[in-house]
């Protein structure tokens, strides 16, 4: 059977079509630019990548487009759509209703709808890109994963912020954490590494966006990102925990109103507020390597924030056997991993600095010495393999 695993955006459709038989990714791709005259689709297969310009007015236009690609004579990678069993949804938000993979109907459409206040930003693409597929590939069954799914097993200590608890009753006021699939995904392989379950592990998810897990028997038992994914780190554009007062002040003083200082917070804040240099952390180091003030200071508080969350995790959870690094920066900047790493002994960390600079990129990596009680790893992750398995698992279910 194939499986193909869409993640929607609002002008942007990522897509990856498996053989769920033996797991082998036979195609990916990317289209963009949706509801614009110059719609990009890149696709590639076996390292191959093709592009396809067309204008494709809305995401049944590019998910049509992304079929006729995955058939095509030349590029193509199936003979016929009858090959594919089955569609897994990335869905950014469950709520309080979604806590497990679930096959989608009106019901769960209507149900996702009602979230939208939750994820604003992502919400509508996500379920445009549902109502497209059902449109696109009429009968197939399309299964909705959620980022905030992993996170739900969170005690409510650790989920429940310190405002009224009226506003948790009749609004959601409270945390639910994000990049689940990805915390989910390194927690199974550690638990393969290690040839056990009971552990405590931190997972650091470093990208543009960026949250840190503590993992505790392979549940989450708490989580850097908030009721949305702003709160937490310091990421390529959004700020994460900052005084709460701080947006009162700013708007009086600039006239400024809530959103335009929400779209600073989430857009303009973090690394690119900081440095004033970019969102890209190429960018970033180059400057900070030519003097940039700016630039040094938004990588001392990056490594600095990290650190303060795998500290305050490890005595949240009474120890940490395993600490991971995943994700962009996570997996590819050996300077981040050894400055966050640096002064850690204390907890039982020995870092191989060697190790940590001379491995083979894309593979699992110890980078801590055989000496040391916590274990550290860098760890690719695989989201769109999380939600293909447990796309399979739904539709043998269904049966």
């Amino acid at each position: 059977m194939k499986i193909l695993v869409i993640n929607a955006g609002s002008s942007s459709v990522k897509y990856q079509l498996f053989d769920a038989d033996n797991e082998k990714l036979l195609a990916k791709g990317l289209v963009e630019r949706i509801g614009l005259e110059d719609g990009i689709l890149t696709h590639k297969v076996n390292g191959k990548a093709y592009e396809i310009r067309q204008k494709l007015e809305d995401h049944a236009k590019a998910l049509n487009l992304v079929m006729n690609t995955l058939v095509d004579k030349e590029i193509g990678v199936i003979d016929s759509l009858d090959e594919v069993g089955a569609i897994g949804h990335r869905i950014l938000h469950g709520g309080t209703i979604y806590k497990q993979p679930t096959l989608v109907d009106e019901k769960v459409l209507k149900n996702l709808e009602t979230l939208i206040p939750l994820g604003p930003l992502h919400m509508p693409a996500n379920i445009n890109g549902i109502k497209a597929c059902m449109e696109v590939m009429p009968g197939k069954p399309n299964v909705a994963l959620f980022d905030t799914a992993f996170h739900s097993t969170m005690p409510e200590y650790a989920y429940t912020y310190p405002l009224p608890y009226e506003w948790v009753e009749k609004y959601n006021v409270r945390k639910f954490g994000f990049h689940g699939m990805s915390h989910d995904y390194i927690s199974r392989v550690v638990e393969q590494l290690e040839g056990k379950k009971d552990l405590k592990i931190i997972n650091c998810h470093i990208g543009n966006g960026a949250s840190v897990c503590a993992i505790k028997d392979g549940k989450c038992v708490d989580t850097s990102m908030g009721l949305t994914p702003l709160e937490g780190l310091m990421m390529g554009t959004r700020c994460g925990d900052v005084d709460l007062a701080v947006a009162e002040y700013v708007m009086n003083q600039t006239g400024m109103d809530i959103h335009e200082f929400m779209t600073i917070a989430n857009k303009k804040s973090g690394l690119l507020g900081v440095s004033g240099v970019s969102s890209d952390i190429r960018d970033i180091n180059k400057a900070a390597n030519e003097g940039n003030k700016q630039a040094k200071l938004a990588l001392e508080m990056d490594y600095y924030r990290i650190k303060k969350y795998i500290g305050s995790y490890a005595a949240a959870m009474g120890g940490v056997d395993v600490i991971v690094f995943t994700a962009g920066s996570g997996e590819n900047r050996d300077e981040l991993r050894e400055a966050v790493m640096e002064g850690l002994d204390f907890m039982g960390v020995d870092f191989d600095k060697e190790a940590n600079k001379n491995f083979t990129r894309g593979e699992i990596c110890l980078i801590s010495k055989p000496t040391s009680r916590v274990k550290v790893y860098v760890i690719p992750t695989d989201e769109e393999l999380v939600i293909m398995r447990d796309t399979k698992k739904i539709v043998e279910n269904i049966k």
